[in-house]
């Protein structure tokens, strides 16, 4: 199901943006974006077809359809240790709207969130769209680990919110329990917000526990928020959805006001929603083929950048990215450059652009494709030096 014989690459071509087919000279391989290049689950398919067929697309609830919040507090319940009810789950467009609404709800101009170093480029643009002023925490990009003595360093009367990845993109970390403990600790501690990030929490490797965050004690419980997406784990990026779920129900009802929900000016396509539902209620068998397929190209992408010696490779225990270090000299930028005139093969460099100070010699590749194009591409990257 998930062979080279299984992409369509004219398809991609045409529909396959954001750094990725549709937007590269041909004979560039784009190991860039982290999107699959397989086409989404017929399940998936099949339930937008279906919803259609009566050929009423009507406004929906502003907060979500009823299916799709109980497919994702069920999801939640059952997969991530959660303890959510359907009221608890607001529809949004996208995870990434969902981090952008919770830093403008959370911040006013002026104050400051703690965001890790390096993570993804959009924890620090949606609290600098919010007004809010950006605090780097250092995540270690060997093993991971957060610098919880610089955390509580950084904490001062201007904070107001700790953002976590989990898992963390691009070092593949999933954070164990007793480190969500000691999160929720200090924000307690300290009367601060958390917005965990758990767009990867479907992707995760040798049967890894995960628990989200809010699940792990009562004072998680209180002032957090989870952002969820459905674009890693399905593939329907283009799809636009997501959800933010909060415990708490007058905050959650609170910021459905605050943030326009209660109104047409917000919401999200009810055809968006159907799919979501459908993926998590019956695409579940096509999600595990696809998910041992990516944790095979996992240890693939290791034992190829093992045989090197411009990379040493990190071992991903979530995510569809891997996260090598430059052994070479080159900076980041240098080397993605090098790797595209030379290789024809596009990667993400680890530039503070991206991902942060932190992720400075690294580069980021994805590997949610082929294992024949996996090789291609790690190949090319290695003879071009």
């Amino acid at each position: 199901m998930f062979t080279n014989n299984d992409i369509n690459f004219e398809a991609l071509k045409r529909k396959a943006y954001n750094g990725r087919w549709a937007t590269l000279e041909d004979g560039i391989i784009p190991l860039t974006a982290a999107d699959p290049d397989f086409r989404t689950a017929p399940e998936i398919e099949q339930g937008i077809i279906d919803y259609l067929k009566d050929g009423y697309l009507s406004y929906g609830p502003f907060s979500g359809l009823p299916e799709f919040k109980k497919s994702v507090s069920d999801h939640f319940n059952k997969e991530k240790q959660g303890s959510f009810s359907p009221e608890n789950v607001l529809a949004v467009n996208s995870a990434a709207q969902g981090m952008f609404l919770i830093a403008s709800y959370v911040l006013h101009p002026g104050d400051e969130a703690i965001i890790l170093d390096p993570v993804d480029f959009l924890f620090k643009k949606s609290v600098e769209t919010a007004g809010g002023k950006v605090k780097l925490c250092p995540v270690d990009t060997e093993t991971g680990d957060i610098d919880f003595e610089k955390m509580v360093s950084l904490i001062n009367s201007k904070t107001r919110l700790i953002s976590i990845c989990n898992p963390h993109n691009p070092l593949g970390k999933v954070y164990a329990k007793e480190i969500l403990i000691k999160i929720a600790e200090i924000a307690s501690d300290h009367d601060l917000w958390v917005m965990s990030d758990e767009i990867w929490s479907d992707i995760i490797y040798d049967h890894k526990d995960f628990y989200t965050y809010s699940s792990v004690s009562e004072k998680a419980k209180k002032k957090s928020f989870t952002v969820y997406g459905f674009s890693k784990s399905f593939g329907i990026a283009g799809l636009r959805i997501g959800a933010v779920l909060c415990h708490d129900q007058d905050i959650l009802e609170d910021f459905t006001e605050r943030s326009h929900f209660n109104s047409t000016i917000e919401g999200v396509s009810t055809l968006s929603q159907i799919a979501a539902s459908v993926a998590l209620e019956k695409a579940k068998p096509w999600y595990r083929e696809f998910l041992a397929h990516l944790q095979s190209n996992r240890d693939l992408v290791y034992q190829l950048l093992s045989r090197s010696e411009v990379l040493t490779p990190n071992l991903p225990e979530a995510t569809f990215v891997a996260f090598p270090k430059i052994n070479n000299g080159m900076t980041s930028d240098e080397f993605a450059q090098h790797v595209l005139k030379e290789g024809k093969v596009a990667v993400v460099p680890g530039s503070e652009r991206w991902f942060g100070k932190g992720a400075e010699g690294h580069i980021r590749i994805c590997f949610s494709t082929s294992k024949e194009i996996v090789e291609e591409g790690i190949n090319r990257i290695i003879t071009s030096f």
